[in-house]
């Protein structure tokens, strides 16, 4: 019915695979006339202000975090403003971030998002789902599922099962890469420095080296990825490690083989980086249409 995404290069990859041109900023549009009657309203609001990596380096730049990023932190409030304004209003929601909001300031994020949805008059459920039980990455997030109390004013709502049978990391690998994505004697040589700094320090901070034929899961791929490739790099045999080809972190996140890149690497690995895990959705949403349709 409706799309919304500001940056340029999400808009341009909307439109080649779904043809359709997202509407811009949702603080600029009007919520009761610019945004049809729908049903179901999904949304995810930017995560770096709740992430745990996003908040240190807010933090270590002096920087606000939460609710008061004015930037992306108060994109939630928009959710509920469309939520208030839309009449008849969605009859279920489902949202989707980083594990941390739970946590986020003590809780009391988390405290602030629950209060302002049930004050809406929704049910609530919410569950932090890995990823990993549909794609070969770990990747832990949070989904809020919402339904209006007045149309179901009993409901008993439950997160899918996963399936048995999970991915392995070889599944999604090309068997030919082109070289560029092999890092340079530099880079690597850089990286493995930094992990042992760090480490003597006793800290975490490092690099994740994959070997395909042993292991079948990834760190969890983020927006920085275009960096340096750092979090997931596969082991080659006799050369140095690689990075993920946006193709490969496209299905590491459970998009059909057949979905396109149009934008260059860089925008693709942001793009992948910020992106919800497909098959994880997919299965909500299905229980979410299932109880829409069986409660009338």
């Amino acid at each position: 019915m409706f799309t919304s995404e500001w940056d340029k290069y999400c808009q341009q990859t909307y439109k080649e695979n779904f043809k359709e041109q997202p509407a811009g900023d949702i603080t600029l549009i009007d919520k009761k006339n610019g945004i049809p009657t729908h049903d179901v309203l999904v949304a995810g609001f930017p995560c770096q202000p709740f992430s745990i990596a996003g908040v240190s380096k807010k933090i270590s730049l002096g920087r606000k975090h939460g609710f008061q990023d004015e930037k992306q932190g108060n994109l939630f409030f928009e959710i509920v403003k469309i939520l208030k304004a839309q009449q008849p209003r969605p009859k279920a929601f489902l949202l989707e971030n980083v594990k941390n909001l739970r946590s986020h300031d003590n809780g009391n994020t988390y405290k602030v998002i629950l209060r302002e949805l049930n004050s809406l008059g929704y049910h609530i459920f919410a569950e932090v789902i890995d990823a990993a039980k549909y794609v070969p990455q770990h990747r832990e997030r949070i989904f809020i599922v919402g339904f209006d109390k007045k149309r179901f004013p009993r409901i008993n709502f439950s997160f899918p099962i996963p399936p048995r049978k999970r991915a392995k990391l070889s599944s999604i690998l090309s068997r030919k890469v082109d070289s560029k994505y092999t890092l340079t004697d530099r880079l690597w040589k850089y990286l493995q420095a930094y992990a042992k700094k760090h480490k003597s320090n006793g800290n975490g901070f490092g690099y994740g080296l994959v070997d395909p034929a042993k292991q079948n899961k990834t760190r969890t791929l983020s927006a920085r990825y275009y960096k340096d490739g750092s979090e997931i790099l596969i082991k080659q045999k006799g050369k140095n490690p690689r990075r993920l080809t946006p193709k490969e972190c496209a299905r590491l996140m459970g998009f059909d083989r057949s979905f396109r890149i149009p934008v260059s690497d860089t925008q693709a690995y942001k793009q992948f980086g910020n992106s919800v895990v497909v098959p994880v959705v997919h299965s909500i949403a299905k229980q979410i249409v299932s109880h829409l349709v069986s409660n009338g």
